[in-house]
């Protein structure tokens, strides 16, 4: 693996966690988890370019933070508007939880990532759907050859004037696609991604976005208006990557990386991402071996509350091959 580039696009929010045990975390998340893992993963082979707008009170700590990993580049976390998430999460159980957001960072727009052009691969990873706006993924799309990943996280969350972090359809889905290579989302995503023209009031009195039947539907949809694969996780299932193969569509199901004990969740959907990420630099048509990176980035943020459980690319391969046989 030569020297690779990768900008990691995403908040850095103050998380305060309230874990489904009652135990209280505070620490910085979302797209800290991308860039730590691909950070561990890349070693002395890359560059890791994360961009993201932070408070003032937050930019001196944050960058202290990630002073530790010598391969994450700094420069583009930037506090000018002093404008940065600030979210508190209370799990119900160790999956679902309640979400309130009293801060808001200001987009990231072109200029943002003017200078990150030359990278291979481009993670995006909103969590609302105010932070990586289209115009920025136009932008990328016209002026760089890298891989962009996007995580359907941001566009199906919103907020409400009273800080509550709501699902949302994601409407104007198609406007997006053309400028998405890889697509990445949960199975709730997924639903708020595949609507009908028309609901009655039972059916939306009763969404629970559980339902799985739509997948094939929605990946030949995706896949048909420019994106190059789907990848739906399915939690301990493991997740279902959708992509072409001879102008046929394929749907295969990556089983998950198997963990003993869950301390904690919070960044397992960031640190998968960074996992495809990482997964699709040698190889960038391999969707398979990306999302077998991703299973295992998302096991290891499983299994502790700092980001001492991303472990290195030697470490990894040898869960991977324990896991499936091989890379």
């Amino acid at each position: 693996m030569s020297n690779y580039n990768v900008a990691v696009l995403g908040p850095i929010p103050r998380d305060h966690i309230t874990t489904h045990h009652g135990e209280v975390i505070e620490k910085y998340g979302c797209a800290t988890h991308t860039a730590i893992g691909l950070s561990r993963l890349l070693e002395d082979k890359g560059m890791v370019h994360l961009v993201s707008h932070v408070r003032k009170r937050d930019e001196g700590p944050i960058k202290e933070l990630l002073s530790d990993y010598k391969n994450i580049n700094t420069e583009h976390i930037t506090s000018e508007l002093d404008q940065g998430d600030v979210i508190q999460l209370k799990f119900v159980d160790q999956n679902n939880r309640l979400e309130k957001q009293t801060g808001f960072m200001n987009p990231i727009l072109p200029e943002d990532v003017k200078d990150l052009l030359h990278c291979d691969v481009f993670v995006c990873v909103p969590i609302t759907d105010f932070e990586v706006p289209l115009e920025t993924l136009k932008y990328i799309k016209a002026n760089s050859k890298g891989t962009i990943i996007f995580d359907a996280h941001g566009p199906t969350n919103t907020l409400t004037i009273l800080g509550d972090r709501k699902i949302r359809f994601w409407i104007d889905r198609d406007m997006w696609l053309p400028y998405i290579d890889v697509l990445k989302m949960n199975l709730e995503e997924s639903n708020c991604c595949w609507f009908e023209k028309e609901y009655n009031l039972e059916h939306l009195t009763n969404f629970n976005g559980e339902d799985k039947k739509h997948l094939p539907e929605l990946g030949k949809h995706v896949l048909e208006k420019g994106v190059k694969s789907l990848i739906v996780t399915l939690d301990s299932s493991g997740g279902v990557v959708y992509y072409k193969e001879n102008d046929q569509i394929r749907e295969e199901m990556v089983k998950s990386v198997k963990v003993e004990h869950v301390v904690d969740t919070t960044g397992c959907g960031d640190s998968f991402a960074g996992g495809l990420g990482f997964g699709l630099l040698e190889d960038g048509t391999n969707y398979i071996r990306a999302a077998k990176y991703a299973n295992a980035l998302g096991a290891q943020r499983t299994q502790g509350r700092t980001f001492e459980v991303f472990k290195s690319k030697q470490e990894t391969d040898s869960i991977l091959i324990q896991n499936y046989g091989s890379i």
